[in-house]
């Protein structure tokens, strides 16, 4: 019975090993001796903190610190590098502030991630996957004007059909570009009225650019009477044409017979300027126009005005005597 009950107790004290398995350790082993997620969460929990405090300080401190190091390598290299490459290519000015806009953005998500895998934030990241899916369709939806205008940006600033400081026309409108971003366009009118712009409205549409080249043609009809000398106007437009300081020799002005009109007989005079604006343009037309005309009044050719004639008979009817008497009733 002795010996029976020494076996008894010797199985149940000793605990059976199986060939190749590591034998069990206590559950207060196990916490103590687990590894941290980040060394700054450890270096935490070495100076005293708690572990579970140290776990959550640790990965904060380390997202933060991972995001700062590429917002300054942003600041420091990379956009500075991307303004070197961009100059180098000669884009305009237009073109360079949403290429830098996109890089700022493309690097500080790039650090949120980095800083969300050194951080330990895997499962976070796996879930914000599955949102980020799930709610894809319902922007999508929500956001096809944005993304309509995003796209129509995109086509602006790489098809370059404007600049900014360009004047433009399109739909009645007109004014001078001061600002192109992804979404709207702001023009400035000639009324001192800033317009704000979809970009889907400048690149559905027709889009006027003057002053896109390095020239720009004038047209102006002057109307002479029939009975005067068509020889001598074209001569003075022509003349008045080469007098002005901003008017080109080459391509030379002309003139041409254009019109047939009711009253009048209709002159086209056609002439380029350099280096077009919407200021040039104006005073030029404006003080080519007013030398013309003087000329003309200097030479005696008329610049007729509609005329009418009424032809026919007028008859008065006058109340009879009956007529009017009733009328008084």
């Amino acid at each position: 019975m002795s010996r029976l009950g020494g076996d008894s107790l010797l199985q149940t004290g000793t605990p059976t090993v199986t060939p190749g398995s590591s034998p069990p350790t206590g559950g207060g082993e196990s916490a103590a001796g687990a590894v941290l997620t980040t060394p700054i969460a450890s270096l935490l929990a070495s100076l005293g903190v708690p572990r579970g405090l140290a776990e959550v300080l640790g990965s904060g401190i380390t997202f933060v610190v991972v995001l700062g190091a590429f917002y300054l390598a942003s600041r420091l290299f990379v956009v500075p590098l991307v303004d070197r490459v961009l100059e180098g290519r000669g884009l305009d000015t237009h073109a360079k502030r949403p290429l830098r806009k996109i890089t700022n953005v493309v690097v500080v998500f790039v650090g949120i991630a980095v800083g969300f895998g050194f951080a330990g934030y895997g499962d976070f990241l796996q879930s914000l996957a599955t949102v980020a899916a799930a709610a894809t369709l319902a922007i999508g939806f929500a956001m096809q004007d944005v993304i309509k205008n995003f796209v129509a940006g995109i086509f602006i600033f790489t098809d370059r059909p404007f600049r900014i400081g360009d004047w433009i026309e399109w739909d009645g409108n007109s004014g001078i570009v001061e600002d192109i971003s992804f979404r709207v366009s702001r023009v400035r009118t000639f009324d001192n009225e800033l317009l704000t712009v979809p970009n889907s409205q400048l690149t559905d549409g027709v889009i006027k650019n003057p002053v896109a080249k390095d020239t720009l043609r004038l047209q102006f009809l002057f109307g002479i009477g029939y009975g005067d000398d068509i020889e001598h106007a074209t001569e003075i437009i022509v003349e008045e044409a080469e007098r002005h300081p901003e008017i080109l020799s080459d391509p030379a002005p002309s003139v041409r017979l254009t019109e047939l009109g009711d009253s009048y007989v209709g002159l086209k005079s056609r002439v380029w300027i350099a280096n077009p604006s919407r200021a040039d343009f104006v005073k030029t037309r404006g003080e080519y126009v007013t030398n013309v005309k003087q000329r003309f009044d200097e030479e005696g050719i008329e610049i007729p005005f509609p005329q009418r004639d009424l032809s026919g008979n007028v008859e008065l009817n006058t109340p009879t005597e009956g007529g009017a008497a009733l009328g008084d009733d």
